[in-house]
């Protein structure tokens, strides 16, 4: 099923299951900024205008501060009545999760054997034991501090709600610094359950400055996202070389044993197999994810018995390599040329950053134990067997794995090895479908068509544009270099890259989030950092062996990314800006200048509060209007998935006989999005009719109590109504209500409905309430229409040339050539009303 990026919905079932972690229990920031003072509050009629003249209400409200807007109370309810999912298992099923991690983390590190020490002695030639030894001793201590010591131990903590990756982290700064680019964040996003923000403590008035500069500073917020897309651009790039190194370093295998096998029939095979591997990934990896696991346990054992059978057989000395005084007397002894191995030897940790990026299927406690258990040990054990024999053999350093293979094992191992390196290709395609996934809910990639593989795993995503875009680069790739290791000096920048990104953004969370010492935060940089500069200074110094082509990859990637965060804001920022007044829309009057028609309006637009421009334009273009318009904006925030009790707010725009309402969705960056517009529309008639009553609730106890009794917001007036009776409070309801909510609290309502007044008790009898509900019946049975804008973006004649440049031609072309708004929603084009406008930026 496709996922669309515009307009659709959540799941057909009413009852949801997912909750948060106690949202009502867990402190956040109290420091003032939930409350933009730039935004235009929502309209300041919004129940009872009738009541009371416009001119009445307007000096009420000047007379009394602005509140915090009433859906906060209600969140904050609804949050900490559900628990969260725990991680927490028991032991046998941390060990299950840890033997499945096996097939889908560590597939790509776990076949660097296949080319590490080939790369390695590429650059320094084996002429006494110190190089093999300090090679050794080299790539034993770099698996031991990166991986081990520095994504075991530390990254892995720093992850967001049980998820991980570059995209996390950026969320998880978000959450607690308004850095977000585009400024569509509400009090009330603060309220759900998963964004767990804590309450300073003195401890933390370093982190409160932190985040006070980058919410100040417009230059650190731009630095910030860079940054992050220039990560999230080094991970596609890996997309593009591992399975293009992995696949040629099996298949290169057969040159040696193989008579008149050479480079043309590698390549030959390797794009052979590589059209197959993706040609396959439209149908999923649900059906053959069993076998990963297997498989890569099969492929580390034959590593880990391969290498003790080497270390016996030729020479057990290689132990010695356990010193780290051999990595001194190697660079002593090779000096450049040392220096220049380094790019060969960062190859060992290839997919360390897998075992973050795919922390959300997983737990961190099964991803310790997979790599401290199985993965470290059988990956020193293959390296040690492989210096063994070197030792007696060196001359066969070019094709070390397999010479180092016994003949009897060879086949049996040439398919394993086949296979894991095709596994360990499948899975780093599928973060690169996750991480492009992410950079479009967070605005910074186009919109792309997405393919649900599995009903039940949400994470299994195909993206057809990336993945045959991912397989022509991979034949480009193969078919010009045509060695493994001219693709290992482009493969050592992407990783190095992606490194130095999440070491800078651990490292921003320690200082902002965690309380971290201040000397401890820094040494992360300084130890874990200069270790990544050095071998990035390796590894560029191979630009011209093809260390060129992932800058390239990632500049372009960059361009794309940045360009279309960048059009997308301004878009936004000019939407805000031609917003429609209150007293405009107070001035057409309740008809709206027009012919009000029976009908339900369904209109999109990425505002959170005011009134959109675009339905001026319907109000032009259009000979009548719905009875009843709806305002739907789509929106992300900054957490891996929004419980779906909690994913929509629900208010009234304009007084009531207008018949005007917002919906905002709000979705998190891994939720999944697949609409029926059918269940969709029949949730939306029931959630508007639950609003209608509890609004008519409200009205009620507000006319029989005093309206001082309701100044001070809590939590328990999500159930007496609008506080204070103020025309600009927001009545808000959830358009996905928790069935099992009900139920629970049907005592509790029972013994809060003899204390109400009998006017509340008799809501089916208030006119006004019937009247509004035989309204809305009547556009129900006329149907729905989806009000569409087709907008284009242009710059202002006064902007700067670069300015008009790539808002007019680069992302005017993106815009032109992404997902359109009418295939972004699964609904008979009939129902579709689209109407043309120009935003000026």
């Amino acid at each position: 099923m496709e996922e669309h990026d515009g307009i659709e919905e959540s799941s057909v079932r009413l009852v949801g299951s997912s909750g948060g972690s106690g949202g009502g229990s867990d402190s956040r920031w109290v420091d003032g900024s939930e409350i933009d003072s730039e935004s235009t509050p929502w309209c300041v009629l919004e129940e009872n205008v009738g009541r009371e003249g416009y001119g009445s209400m307007r000096r009420r409200l000047a007379k009394k501060p602005r509140r915090v807007d009433s859906f906060d109370v209600e969140a904050m309810e609804i949050a900490g009545i559900h628990g969260h999912h725990s991680k927490d298992q028991t032991m046998w099923h941390t060990i299950a999760l840890a033997f499945q991690t096996l097939g889908v983390v560590y597939g790509d590190m776990g076949t660097s054997p296949l080319y590490v020490f080939a790369d390695v002695f590429s650059k320094v030639s084996i002429e006494s034991e110190i190089d093999v030894l300090g090679a050794l001793s080299l790539v034993m201590y770099t698996i031991a501090l990166l991986p081990l010591a520095k994504y075991v131990f530390v990254v892995l903590q720093a992850n967001d709600n049980g998820e991980g990756g570059t995209f996390a982290l950026y969320s998880l700064i978000c959450r607690y610094a308004n850095v977000n680019m585009l400024p569509n964040r509400q009090a009330a996003d603060e309220q759900i359950s998963s964004f767990r923000l804590k309450l300073p403590t003195p401890e933390l008035e370093r982190a409160l400055r932190i985040k006070e500069a980058l919410e100040r500073r417009s230059f650190l917020k731009t630095l910030l996202l860079l940054f992050v897309l220039m990560g999230t651009s080094m991970i596609i790039g890996d997309g593009i070389l591992t399975p293009a190194i992995s696949v040629m370093s099996a298949v290169s295998g057969l040159k040696g044993e193989i008579q008149g096998f050479g480079t043309n029939a590698v390549v030959i095979i390797s794009v052979v197999i590589l059209v197959g591997l993706f040609s396959i990934q439209q149908f999923g990896t649900g059906k053959v994810g069993v076998m990963f696991a297997p498989a890569l346990a099969l492929w580390f054992f034959s590593l880990g018995s391969i290498g003790i059978y080497n270390i016996f057989k030729y020479d057990i000395t290689v132990l010695r390599a356990f010193n780290p005084a051999y990595i001194y007397f190697f660079f002593k002894k090779n000096s450049k040329d040392a220096w220049s191995a380094l790019g060969g030897c960062v190859l060992c940790i290839t997919g360390a950053e897998a075992m973050f990026a795919d922390l959300g299927h997983f737990s961190v406690r099964a991803i310790q134990i997979a790599f401290t258990c199985v993965v470290f040990p059988c990956l020193l054990l293959a390296y040690m067997g492989q210096a063994a024999y070197l030792m007696k053999y060196p001359d066969s350093a070019e094709r070390i794995f397999y010479d180092s293979v016994p003949d009897t094992l060879f086949w049996p191992v040439f398919v394993i090895a086949t296979i894991a390196a095709m596994i360990a290709s499948q899975a780093m395609i599928s973060a690169t479908f996750s991480c492009v996934k992410q950079s479009m809910s967070l605005g910074c990639f186009p919109r792309l068509k997405i393919v649900h593989t599995s009903r039940r795993l949400m994470g299994q995503i195909y993206i057809p544009v990336m993945n045959w875009f991912l397989m022509i680069m991979c034949i480009v790739v193969v078919a010009i270099f045509r060695s493994t290791t001219d693709i290992a000096n482009a493969y050592g920048i992407a990783e190095v890259g992606v490194m130095i990104v999440s070491t800078n953004l651990v490292t921003l969370v320690m200082l902002l989030i965690w309380k971290t010492n201040l000397f401890l935060a820094l040494c992360f940089p300084l130890v874990f950092g200069s270790v990544e500069l050095i071998y990035l200074s390796a590894v560029l110094s191979k630009i011209k062996e093809g260390g060129w082509l992932p800058l390239v990859f990632a500049t372009c990637f960059l361009c794309v990314m940045y360009t279309w965060n960048y059009g997308s804001v301004l878009k936004y920022q000019s939407e805000v800006r031609e917003k429609i007044s209150m007293d405009f829309m107070l001035e057409l009057g309740s008809t709206l200048g027009t012919v009000r028609v029976p009908g339900i309006g369904l209109l999109y637009n990425e505002l959170v509060q005011g009134i959109p421009s675009i339905f001026g334009q319907f109000l032009l273009s259009l000979p009548a209007i719905h009875s009843t318009i709806v305002f739907v904006c789509i929106k992300y925030v900054p957490v891996p998935v929004v419980p779906q009790e909690e994913r929509f707010l629900f208010r009234r725009v304009c007084p009531k006989d207008y018949h005007m309402f917002r919906c905002v969705a709000r979705y998190g960056y891994k939720d999944v999005r697949k609409e029926d517009h059918h269940a969709f529309e029949q949730l939306l008639v029931e959630s508007l009719e639950k609003f209608l009553r509890r609004e008519a609730q409200d009205l009620a106890l507000e006319s029989n109590w005093n309206e001082s009794e309701f100044d001070s917001v809590s939590v328990r007036s999500r159930d007496s109504g609008a506080p204070g009776g103020d025309g600009n409070e927001d009545l808000t309801t959830p358009l996905m209500h928790d069935r099992r909510l009900e139920d629970a609290g049907t005592s509790a309502s029972e013994e809060a409905a003899v204390a109400l007044p009998s006017s509340v008790m008799s809501l089916d009898e208030d006119p006004s309430l019937e009247y509004e509900l035989s309204a809305l019946r009547e556009a129900i049975d006329s149907g729905f229409t989806y009000m569409l804008a087709h907008s284009d973006v242009r710059a202002k004649k006064n902007s700067f040339f670069f300015k008009k440049l790539v808002i007019n031609y680069f992302y005017a072309f993106m815009r032109r050539n992404c997902r359109a708004g009418a295939a972004n929603m699964r609904v008979p084009h009939m129902n579709i009303i689209e109407v043309g406008m120009t935003n000026m930026v």
